[in-house]
């Protein structure tokens, strides 16, 4: 009974958190803050799914849920740095009004 409640809880929290990382993705004004929205939200999303999978008490999903957080949690940040970094490399100007690009002179000639 517990179990369900809980379930229930997490699928419906993980469902609203990755609606506002899909709002972040469609509303944010340039691709930095895109991928922060894309990165963060959805891996916290990802986690309460994980969470009601987990709570089956199977042995199997639990070690499967654990190792799917795991990678989720070592891959995430590498994969956000990486495209980040590609956009800066592209020359991809940051178009939010409040944000100063400081390192522009050091910027590579694309």
């Amino acid at each position: 009974m517990w179990r369900d409640i809980v379930s229930t809880i997490s699928i419906i929290s993980g469902l609203l958190i990755l609606t506002l990382a899909v709002y972040g993705m469609l509303k944010m004004p340039d691709i930095y803050t895109r991928l922060h929205a894309a990165s963060k939200a959805a891996f916290l999303g990802i986690l309460p799914f994980l969470l009601a999978a987990s709570l089956s008490g199977e042995p199997a999903t639990i070690t499967r849920s654990l190792l799917i957080a795991l990678f989720l949690l070592l891959t995430t940040p590498v994969s956000a740095h990486v495209i980040g970094q590609t956009a800066y490399l592209a020359s991809k100007r940051v178009e939010t009004a409040e944000l100063i690009d400081n390192i522009e002179q050091e910027r590579p000639n694309a």
